[in-house]
This record gives C-alpha cells, structure tokens and sequence, in this order.
C-alpha cells in the first residue's frame, strides 16, 4: 500500500483528524527526491502521531519542536510531520524524507526547516532510530552557562556523564537565527552530538536521540525533568552527580523497563481524543 494510502488509514486511530491545514504553520517548500514511494507501516506512522501528542502532553514540545522515526521498511529514510504545532499533529501530516532531507511525495505539505537536525544525525548514527528537538524551557540554561547537564537521578541516567554543548556560532557565524536551516549546519551539529543521547544547542533546546521511538520520548521527558531537578539542587549547593559506572547500570535497567511509560502515556493522549 503506497505511503499516502497508509496515511489515511492511519488517521482513524489518530484523534482530531479534520484538523484543517490552516492549524500549521510555514515551512519550505522543496522539491521531492525523485525516489520512488513504497509501502510503509502504517503502524510506525500512528506511533510517530502518539509521540507527538505525547511530547505535547507532557510539555516538552509546545506549538514548536519535532520527533522523528527512521523508516522500518528502508534504514535510509525517516518520516516526520509537516511544519506544524506537534499536538495537533494526524496521520495525513506525515511525511517522509530521504537522508538528504528530501520529501519523498511532499504533496502540498510545508516541510519543517529543520529537518536537517534529523537527516544528519541519521547519516551519523546509524543506531539512532528516533530524534526529538526541543525547546523545553528547563535545558535552556545548560546550554548557556558553564553548569553542565549530568544525570542527578537514574531517570536521567542517558545523560552519561554531560551533555555536549553545539556553538552554531562556530560554524555558521554570529548572525543566524539559529535554527538549523542547511546540510552542513546539521552535519556539525551531529558531530558535537557524537556519541552522546542528548546534545543541547546554546539558546536553541536540545536534540534527544534513541535506539527506539519510545526511548527517544522517554529520554526528552527525562532530560527535561533532570534539567529541572538539576538546577534545583544547584540553587541547595554541591550536587552529588551520579557516577559513569551508576549511569550506565541505570541506563541498561531503563532500556528495559521505558515501555512502561510509553504505554502509559499513549494510554493518557488517547483518552483526551
């Protein structure tokens, strides 16, 4: 079944599909790859839909910021929504793009600008399957001081030991608006995420990666809550991090135990439908 089929499909699952187009907002408008449609899961689309409310839900995402999944039919591409507020986000936004950032079939859909963050992370990270950007509010300072994000609590355990920092101003000057509009601003940011779950972008957010879409969720929620607890506990005085070795341990437990969660929240986005 081709992409837009499944999408429509898709959409009887997801609530508040005659959201009219006028609820999103503007983008680009590119070109399609010139690769072919396929058959795509029309399953991955409705999780893709659920983590959006999700992230919504929980305040991590507001009317800006994106998740996206990598394709489980073909590793070389990944489905987003269109430029639009991630709550009222339907099975019909969605889009997939190749790892160029190229809609596949944009239809007359507005592509998010940064699409970027995710088409070179995914060229990078060949383990990552999930990405979330956002701007949750309680990241924001880590990204402007010289207090690092650590993992305070084994809910935030990802963290490793510290966020790295991405200077868009290193790269592209001091002039941009600092979203990340090209390739090569993607390709940099990626290169300062390395290896690390979670980088933060100075006065832009973050960008949360995963094995999973549930555990790219899972990791933005809780990077924002050891944001909070963080500078909670800097405000008492000396924090007592936890170790590599504690980080790690409480890592591999979480990885089995974040399905827990994810049912639980799709469980709550359903409910409000």
């Amino acid at each position: 079944m081709a992409l837009r089929s499944l999408r429509a499909a898709g959409a009887a699952w997801l609530l508040l599909g005659s959201i009219a187009g006028s609820a999103f907002g503007q983008g680009d408008k590119v070109a399609p790859s010139g690769a072919a449609a396929h058959a795509t899961d029309a399953a991955q689309i409705a999780e893709l839909v659920a983590a959006n409310r999700i992230l919504a839900d929980q305040g991590v995402l507001d009317a800006f910021g994106h998740v996206s999944v990598r394709s489980s039919q073909d590793p070389s591409r990944f489905l987003q929504a269109r430029s639009g507020a991630p709550a009222l986000v339907t099975a019909a936004d969605i889009v997939e793009f190749d790892l160029d950032a190229r809609p596949v079939d944009p239809g007359d859909k507005s592509v998010p600008l940064e699409r970027f963050i995710h088409s070179e992370i995914y060229k990078a990270r060949p383990d990552v399957k999930a990405i979330v950007h956002s701007h949750a509010p309680a990241v924001i300072p880590f990204g402007i001081t010289a207090e690092k994000l650590r993992p305070v609590y084994h809910m935030g355990s990802f963290l490793g030991t510290g966020a790295p920092v991405f200077e868009i101003r290193d790269g592209a000057g001091s002039a941009t608006d600092l979203l990340i509009r090209t390739p090569a601003i993607g390709a940099a940011l990626a290169k300062t995420l390395g290896s690390a779950s979670v980088v933060l972008l100075r006065g832009h957010g973050d960008a949360v990666v995963g094995t999973s879409l549930p555990e790219a969720v899972f990791r933005a929620i809780y990077t924002a809550q050891n944001a909070d607890l963080e500078a909670a506990a800097l405000r008492l005085g000396a924090v007592n991090f936890l170790t590599p070795e504690e980080a790690k341990a409480a890592t591999a437990t979480n990885a089995v135990a974040l399905n827990k969660a994810w049912l639980m929240w799709k469980q709550q986005v359903a409910a409000k439908r």
